[in-house]
């Protein structure tokens, strides 16, 4: 995937904590409309300090166009609290540590790895896991299962490859209507028959 080699995420951010709190609130939410969002939210909270003694309802006034603001308001400024708490202010660069932060699961960790220090990782969110099983890289059941077996297969530039599949699925390999012709992948595509090309 030459056309992708220099792909990057689309949300927009300045720093480590503006990239945590984009890649928390993009969970089962678009870009689009994290980037929306997240320019008045950083304006009131520009760091983890006045996130973290900031209030429950004006945060969510931030977040309401967002999926599933209410918990997604919560664990940002727990997130931040514990930071400051925990980490003395500095944003933990692992993926163990990422983790025992609020609102950081797997992906989340691993995406702000790829995108923060270039780890070779993988992601696996709607996208990745849609074209890995439409071109026979994973038959994992669930989003862990796919994460290990693109691994294991994949091994080395994984972080580019995460990011690759992402706007690959995002733009091309659609969930519906996907725009198979003229796809350099179409070879390797074992859905294709599914769709009229």
């Amino acid at each position: 995937m030459v056309e992708y080699e220099n792909a990057k995420t689309e949300l927009h951010y300045n720093n480590l904590y503006e990239l945590l709190i984009c890649v928390i609130l993009s969970a089962q939410c678009t870009d689009k409309r994290v980037n929306l969002i997240t320019p008045k939210l950083f304006e009131s909270y520009p760091s983890v300090y006045e996130l973290a003694e900031s209030t429950l309802n004006d945060v969510k006034k931030l977040l309401q166009t967002c999926s599933f603001f209410n918990n997604k308001a919560r664990n940002i400024i727990l997130m931040a609290q514990k930071v400051i708490n925990e980490y003395n202010g500095n944003i933990p660069l692992t993926q163990k540590t990422l983790m025992s932060l609020a609102g950081v699961g797997q992906k989340t960790a691993n995406v702000v790895m790829i995108e923060w220090c270039g780890e070779n990782l993988m992601a696996v969110d709607t996208h990745v896991f849609r074209v890995s099983h439409r071109l026979g890289l994973s038959d994992g059941k669930n989003v862990k299962e796919t994460e290990t077996q693109l691994v294991k297969k994949l091994k080395i530039n994984l972080a580019v490859l995460h990011q690759a599949m992402v706007l690959f699925g995002r733009y091309r390999c659609k969930a519906i209507n996907p725009e198979c012709g003229g796809c350099i992948l179409s070879e390797f595509c074992k859905t294709k028959e599914t769709f009229k090309v």
